[in-house]
């Protein structure tokens, strides 16, 4: 029954992005989408039956976060599974590394917890079934029936991401708990043709290849679970001679996946999203999102604290889906300093702290730039020549720097400069990140 739940499932979604010519037809069948899913899940959550009022009124409902859907677990999910059983199934699968039990049939999931706390995820047969189908449509090179071997770097395996398994589709986990070293003779011999891993993975395996250790040919590379910086792209890119592809995927739903032109498109056949701009220009904003696929933990009016930027030119591929520039982290990765010359706060987004960076020298070859506090900022940097930066490239970067937060007019902190650590790939690598938590005040 799954089986056939996959098949009709990939064969929808390659129609439906042929199907809309127009954004107003698409939202148009949007809407029509989140009625009929309010009409299935609010008779079985009681918390969105209190929340919501009718479906028609969905738009205005007051959005959810991380921490309502927590405190609310056990009336908000469908099929009556607790938050103290789901957790514990969740981390005893962690604990022993085995991720194939369920709860009554369910897949449960942990996040990483990057957002400060940790979230479950909830994933019923049928709902697994069509998310294995719409992987494999928008992200499998190919037809269905190609042959692949698929190796898939994460730190916890699920039944979500085994659903893709097929006869002529191979999947094998390879856990970020284990050095990479240990990976190497397998991949060596398993040869995947397409590769999927967090972009400090993917740099890890592209040093690896461009060394001699690793000898993989993949057709397709595709960067998940952390914000892919511009420097690792483009290494990652020239090792493999591939676009980088990228999906981006979280607790909440499968959200975007790149075309074939390497745009990331958000899935606006999945999700509905609406848009909490965060700058004048109304480029970045926060995502409130509703997935109308998904009925098991329904999400309404999620609101996410990841920083979005949109495309504004069209893609190519001539997809009316949302195109993304780039995710340029999360909210509580903005850099915050003190005006200048007034009694308040400015903030300056992650993707101005990144370019100022790369920007600054060809010679960088990778980097983290850490606000300490609001007076301190810590950097970095190593360069191609796998040495520490001169005194001269540590200034180009500071003076950067300092035009960036200037702009912004704001104080200019003590900008310190500490030896690159390596990071090993079992955390996900932010490359660009606070380390503290501003006053009320400091939040604009």
């Amino acid at each position: 029954m799954e089986i056939m739940t996959l098949l009709k499932q990939y064969v929808k979604t390659k129609w439906l992005a042929r199907r809309f010519s127009s954004r107003e037809q698409l939202v148009k069948w949007q809407e029509a989408q989140v009625r009929v899913m309010l009409s299935r899940i609010l008779p079985a959550s009681p918390f969105y039956r209190k929340r919501l009022g009718t479906p028609e009124q969905w738009r205005q409902m007051e959005p959810v976060d991380k921490k309502c859907m927590m405190g609310h677990f056990d009336e908000l999910n469908t099929c009556g599974i607790k938050k103290e059983e789901a957790f514990t199934i969740a981390l005893k699968a962690e604990t022993t590394r085995d991720f194939t039990p369920q709860l009554n049939g369910v897949t449960v999931g942990l996040s990483s917890g990057t957002s400060g706390n940790r979230g479950l995820f909830l994933v019923g047969p049928q709902e697994q079934a069509k998310w294995a189908g719409v992987i494999l449509a928008k992200a499998l090179p190919g037809q269905l029936w190609s042959t692949h071997r698929i190796a898939f770097f994460l730190r916890a395996n699920s039944n979500l991401y085994t659903a893709v398994n097929r006869r002529r589709i191979q999947f094998s986990f390879f856990d970020l708990q284990i050095p990479l070293d240990q990976h190497l003779d397998y991949l060596n011999q398993y040869q995947p043709t397409v590769v999927v891993a967090p972009a400090s993975m993917l740099r890890m395996l592209a040093t690896a290849q461009r060394q001699g250790k690793l000898r993989i040919s993949p057709i397709k590379v595709i960067s998940v679970a952390e914000v892919l910086d511009p420097l690792d792209q483009t290494y990652i890119a020239e090792v493999f001679g591939q676009i980088v592809h990228q999906i981006y995927q979280c607790t909440e739903g499968l959200l975007a996946v790149s075309c074939s032109h390497g745009t990331l498109h958000v899935n606006e056949d999945l999700v509905v999203v609406e848009k909490e701009y965060l700058d004048e220009q109304k480029e970045r904003f926060f995502p409130i999102i509703t997935d109308f696929s998904r009925t098991t933990q329904p999400i309404i009016r999620y609101r996410l604290n990841d920083i979005l930027t949109e495309k504004r030119s069209p893609c190519p591929c001539g997809s009316v889906f949302m195109a993304l520039e780039s995710i340029e982290g999360r909210a509580d990765d903005l850099f915050v300093f003190r005006h200048e010359h007034e009694a308040r706060w400015i903030s300056v987004f992650p993707d101005f702290i990144r370019r100022a960076v790369i920007t600054s020298s060809d010679a960088i070859e990778e980097y983290t730039v850490r606000q300490l506090s609001y007076e301190q900022v810590e950097v970095a940097l190593l360069m191609k020549n796998g040495e520490g930066p001169s005194m001269r490239e540590q200034e180009r970067v500071r003076q950067s720097l300092e035009r960036v937060i200037a702009d912004q007019q704001g104080q200019l902190p003590a900008i310190v400069f500490a030896p690159y650590k390596l990071n090993l790939g079992t955390k996900k690598l932010r490359r660009v990140e606070r380390m503290f938590v501003p006053g009320e005040q400091a939040i604009n």
